[in-house]
């Protein structure tokens, strides 16, 4: 059963980092490429960050470019999001996805929120 967990949300200020986590169960992450959204209130869901299965390339949105790094332990089978130089618009509940075949999984999401 795939099961995805994500972690390391809560209150920071603007200029903070947090680092987020995806604890993934029921597959390997490493033959899967590993995505992070986010979906601040009152906005549709968005792409943040994924890195790949083969060579783990990245890439970002453009709003996190510089920021945000996205990373993968394979021995942990867990997926990161480094968060450094937070901004309010920053705030929104993160999720972890997958897609395999035709099904995306998706985490319960974690809340991130940035303020003073």
């Amino acid at each position: 059963q795939v099961q995805l967990v994500e972690s390391g949300g809560g209150l920071v200020q603007p200029g903070g980092s947090l680092r987020l986590s995806c604890a993934a169960s029921g597959f390997t992450i490493r033959n899967y490429a590993m995505t992070w959204y986010r979906q601040a209130p009152g906005k549709e869901r968005e792409l943040v960050a994924i890195i790949s299965s083969i060579g783990g390339s990245t890439d970002y949105a453009d709003s996190v470019k510089g920021r945000f790094t996205i990373s993968r332990d394979n021995a942990k089978n867990t997926v990161y999001l480094q968060m450094n130089s937070l901004k309010p618009e920053d705030t929104a509940v993160y999720y972890c996805n997958v897609q395999r075949g035709l099904r995306g999984y998706w985490g319960q999401g974690t809340q991130v929120t940035v303020s003073s």
